[in-house]
Parts: C-alpha cells; structure tokens; sequence
C-alpha cells in the first residue's frame, strides 16, 4: 500500500535514517519502536507528508487516505464536542445536502421523458449508492458510539470543546481520525491521555479495522494487542521483525548477541591481519602476501553492533528502615467537598505489599493519596504506620528541584555508597545520558524535570513510596528499569497508574475508585480487569433485551394533554420535568465554574512551561489548589449529568 524507497534524513550533517526502504501492506498492524531520539515521529510525519526527506521517496497509491494523530496538535476550541467531532463527516454531510438539491429538483421538474431528466435520475442513484455505502444518515450514531468508547458521557457532546483539558480534547482528535476511517492510521502516542478501559476499547476497534495501523507507543501492553509487525529505528537503518513486540524482544536479543560474536571474530581478524602486515611488510619474499593482506583489510565491512539495551540495568533502592506491620490503616475515611468523593473507606496496607489505585479520573485516587499525606482535611481515621519514611512522586514535586545545579548534581546530592559509582549508567537508563547529564536542571522540559524528580526519589532511603503515574515520561527501556526496581524494593509501594504493563506483576492488591466507594481487589492488574469485566457482562445480562431509547421531547411537557386514564402518568412527568431544570440550572453552573478553572490552569501551564518560572512556588502552589478545585467541579458535573441522564431514561 505505501512505499518507503531508499529514505535518507540528515540533521545538522548527522544522518537520521541512512537509505532506509520498507513497505505498509494492507492491514498490517506496526509498531515502530526505537530508542528515544531515533527518529520514530519524525517518520511518522514524512510518510504522511509533513515532513520532507533529504533524500528518497514515501509512495502512496492515488485515493489512499491516511490519518494521523501526533503527540502535540493544535486543537479548535470554538464549538461543541459534537459539532467537531462532526467535521469528520465533511463528505457525507456535503453528499447529503447535494442529495436533497437532486430530490428538490426532480420534484419540480415535469420533463419526465428527456434526456436531461434521465440523467439526473443516474446521477442521483448513483450519489446515493455512494451515500448509503458511507452510512448515509447513521453517522451521528457512530460518532456516539466512539465518543463513548473513549470515555465521553452523552451529556459532554454538548459541552464547548473550551471547557475540556487538553487530553480530552485530544480524545476528540482520535475520534475524528477514526471516524473518517483512513486506509492507513498513522498514531504517535495515542493512549497518551487514556483511562484503561479507553484503551481496551480503541484496542478492539484496532482490531476490527480494516485499515493499515503504524503506532509509536510506550505501552507494552497496548501495542502488543494491537500489533503483528515490529520496525525497529536502529543505528540509523530499519530492521522488519514479522512478530508482536515481546517476541521482538526475544529475537532481538538474539540477534544481538549474534553481531557481538560476529564484531569480536572481526575484530580478531583485522588484528591478525594488521599484525602479519607489520611484522613481515619489510620482508621481499613476503610483498605480495603483504599487498594481499593489504587489499583484504580495505575490503572489509565494519560489523555495527545495535546500542546497549539499557533495559538491562538493574537499579536496587537503597537499604530502608523498617517500618510497622501496616503502614497505612483507613477505616471509614470520607472526603467531600460540595459533593461526596468517596464514602466509608475501609482498608490496610500491610508492610512489603505493592498496590494500585485505578480508575477513572475524578473519581479521588489522587484525593485519597493527598488524605496519606495529610495534605487535606478528611472524615474519618487514617492511621500512617510506626516508622514509615514515605517518598511521594506527583507532578509538581518536578518543580522543586534546584535549577542552578546540573542533572548529574542533582543525582549526586542524594546517592550513597555504591551506587554513586554508578550514576552515570542510571542516568542513560532514564534518558540523561552523554552531554544530557551535564545540563542544568533551569533548562529542561517539563517531561524531562519528571524524570528526574523520579530518579531523586528511587535514591533515597524511604520505606514507603507513593507514585502518581510514574510512568508518563519514560520509554519502555525506562520503566523497566523502574518496575524492576519497586519489585525488589523491600517496603511498601502505592502506585496510580494507568499502564497494565507496568502494573502487571508489579502488585498484588488493586484497589478501584468509582462511585463515592473504594473497592478492594486480591491479585494483581488483569485478575480486577477481568473481574471489572465480568461484572460488566453480569449487568448487562440483567437489562431487558429489549430496550428503547426515550427521545429529548421537542415541545414542553406542560402542552401534553393527559387522557382520562393517563393522569398519574401526566403528573410523573411534570415533576421530572422539573427537576430535570433544577439539574440543569446546577450543571451549567458548575460548567462555568470549569470553564474558568481550566483557562486559569491554561494560563499557569504556560507559565509553569517557562524555565524562568520552572520553580516559582506561588505559581506551583496555585496550579496544584486550582487542579484540585478543578477535580471536585469536574466529579460534581460527573454526577449531575448522571443524574440528569438518569431523569431522561
């Protein structure tokens, strides 16, 4: 289907890809994987032609359609969810209004006999065949369907898109695009802002599609259901492994170890070779041997060997102080703000035990984190375990280091005994290695000053660790690293965490926030999917098979006229009508309340972005109170609109 043909891509004279070729056949499912820096997103933007190759050719047959979701997008912000999700409809909508022009006009005209009139009567049919094969006026339906799917309630696709984050809005984007249903999806970090049970989704609609898929991703998980084929970005060259990324892996080890015997044996032969050059080019009676051996050394093909996996590194906490049997102990712990967030919390976490937190945002996984803390007020006993030293890793804890030292003195600072002859290695493993570890910490990313902060935090001595999605900045490399170091780590961990993956082996107690209760589940992150699962399936097994959806009423209720033998019926509705407003009235409330939340938090993310401003703690200090109002506003307008659905049904 799509052709890369001898690409070649130079950066400041150093080449990116050197004359690399491969092919995207039909319902090829890819994943392009490769080492932070190695090129993956830029290639994603020259085959869907963004971007311009120094040399070579991307080849796309006429009438191809390709889509394609970047990490960073620039999003409109003057509409609806739904009117903007709508435009991935363009075409249909166009074909409808130009169906209706038709209608009219065959209508109107009485020359039934002519030329003329039998084609337009073609030209009608076939429009509408083409019409009717797009999903004609089912459209609005599907685009439901896969607002849902990633996570939207029907009461937001009336909301302005200006009232979302920009993760949500983002989910939009991935709407459009796989509603306009491309030939070939080209996805660069697409469950960047999804929850768990949005990625199952988009990972079954993958699985459906019949279109061509070449994603990036961090999510090992994810690309592992969704895809067949590996590329690998290595050394400036592609390799084309036909199999799932985990038996990537295998085969890549493989073959690594392959080019290292291969490389050693060369490296003999050229010794042995330069060695009987020296020892014998004086020697007459040896001159043609000499040019001979002359000649074979000139001929030969350095052997490149891929660069080092760091995934091998092995970073061990340093030795803790032991704490109590149970370090943390809630019994009917509630929070509530306007609204209730959680209810009669229940639960122990014994000392060594590894445990998430799941569920949907908004739902006070961070609330409950924050009550550990003692940061916020609560209802309620929460007990913190005798001598528990706990280590808490959230985004605004990238904000306090210290911007005059440099990434290595950062590290330095708090590394002890052993382990400091080692830093070198555990910055390359989090992607700070070479020249990296020598900037100061003023001039990094927000992304990069997380990974760091994370490092910071894996060497000091706690005996608890509190981590808030740890794995946001980090590559699979990285957080390898980093799962293998809480699992030998021999205190308590709580981690919140929307990646299977890194979960998976990992813990062994998951605990699932939804609906003002927290639910404790034994096992580890796919022994409570299926169960969620399961529960799901038992529900929908309880619905009548049968059910029909009650249209919004266009007229007031107040103008229906009850017969004899309808007046209860009459008088229901009157009353749910009313308090179907007073729901309302309160929802476009609190909307306005988000609405000028998140312009707030806009307005400070740009300043936070700023390496001036990277440790303003006024600015941090205002960001994390505003996201923390902005979480009880969003939880109030979650519960509202189900309750104002829940009057509609």
């Amino acid at each position: 289907m799509i052709s890369i043909d001898n690409l070649h891509v130079e950066f400041s004279a150093r080449p990116l890809y050197d004359h690399i070729s491969f092919v995207v056949n039909d319902r090829d499912r890819i994943a392009l994987v490769g080492k932070n820096g190695a090129g993956k997103s830029t290639l994603l933007k020259i085959i869907c032609g963004i971007q311009t190759p120094t040399s070579g050719s991307v080849s796309i047959p006429n009438g191809t359609k390709v889509g394609y979701l970047p990490q960073v997008m620039k999003i409109q912000d003057d509409t609806t969810v739904r009117d903007e999700t709508r435009k991935a409809f363009a075409d249909t909508i166009r074909m409808g209004k130009q169906l209706e022009a038709m209608q009219q006009e065959m209508a109107e005209r009485t020359d039934y006999e002519s030329q003329e009139y039998m084609e337009l009567v073609e030209r009608f049919s076939s429009l509408q065949d083409r019409y009717m094969m797009l999903g004609g006026e089912q459209y609005e339906a599907e685009m439901e369907r896969t607002l849902q799917g990633l996570g939207f309630m029907r009461a937001d696709l009336d909301r302005p898109t200006a009232e979302f984050s920009g993760g949500w809005r983002m989910r939009i984007e991935l709407a459009k695009i796989l509603l306009q249903k491309p030939d070939v999806l080209l996805l660069d970090e697409p469950t960047n802002h999804l929850d768990i049970e949005s990625i199952q989704w988009l990972e079954q609609y993958l699985a459906q599609a019949s279109c061509a898929v070449v994603l990036v991703s961090h999510d090992r998980a994810f690309i592992n259901n969704v895809t067949n084929r590996t590329l690998e970005i290595v050394c400036g060259h592609i390799e084309d492994y036909k199999v799932k990324y985990n038996e990537y892996v295998v085969l890549r080890k493989e073959r690594r170890e392959q080019q290292l015997r291969a490389y050693e044996n060369q490296q003999k032969e050229i010794a042995d070779t330069k060695a009987f050059i020296e020892r014998f080019r004086y020697q007459a009676t040896k001159a043609v041997q000499v040019q001979q051996r002359i000649r074979q050394l000139e001929k030969i093909v350095p052997i490149e060997v891929d660069e080092v996996d760091t995934s091998a590194l092995r970073l061990k906490f340093p030795p803790c102080l032991r704490s109590g049997d149970y370090p943390v102990i809630c019994e009917d712990v509630e929070k509530s703000y306007q609204h209730l967030v959680f209810e009669n919390v229940n639960l122990i976490i014994k000392r060594g035990e590894k445990v998430a937190f799941v569920g949907k945002n908004g739902e006070g996984k961070s609330t409950l984190v924050k009550c550990i803390m003692n940061e916020i007020p609560y209802g309620g006993t929460l007990k913190i375990g005798h001598n528990v030293q706990i280590g808490y890793f959230a985004q605004n804890q990238a904000q306090m280091l210290d911007d005059e030292l440099t990434v290595f003195e950062t590290i330095d600072r708090v590394a002890k005994g052993e382990i400091r002859l080692r830093i070198n290695d555990i910055l390359g493993a989090f992607m700070f290695g070479g020249e990296a570890s020598e900037k100061k910490v003023k001039f990094l990313s927000g992304g990069e000053r997380s990974r760091l902060a994370m490092i910071r935090l894996l060497l000091e001595p706690v005996n608890l660790l509190i981590l808030d999605e740890p794995t946001n900045h980090l590559d699979m490399q990285s957080k390898d690293v980093l799962k293998e170091a809480i699992k030998a780590f021999d205190g308590t961990a709580i981690v919140v965490s929307h990646d299977r993956e890194f979960l998976d082996g990992l813990v062994d107690k998951v605990y699932e926030f939804g609906g003002g209760k927290v639910r404790e589940y034994l096992g580890g992150i796919y022994d409570w999917i299926r169960s969620h699962e399961q529960a799901k399936g038992e529900m929908s097994q309880q619905k009548p098979k049968e059910t029909v959806e009650i249209p919004v009423q266009k007229e007031p209720l107040q103008q229906e006229q009850p017969s004899d033998g309808d007046v209860m019926t009459y008088a229901e509705r009157k009353e749910r009508q009313r308090q179907m407003s007073r729901v309302q009235k309160k929802i476009n409330e609190t909307e306005k309340k988000i609405s000028a939340l998140e312009t707030r938090l806009a307005e400070l993310d740009t300043l936070l972005c700023d390496p001036a401003n990277a440790s303003d703690m006024k600015l941090v200090n205002e960001y994390t109170e505003i996201q923390q109002s902005l979480d009880v506003e969003m939880t109030q307008w979650e519960k509202l609109s189900e309750e104002y659905e829940h009057f509609k049904i």
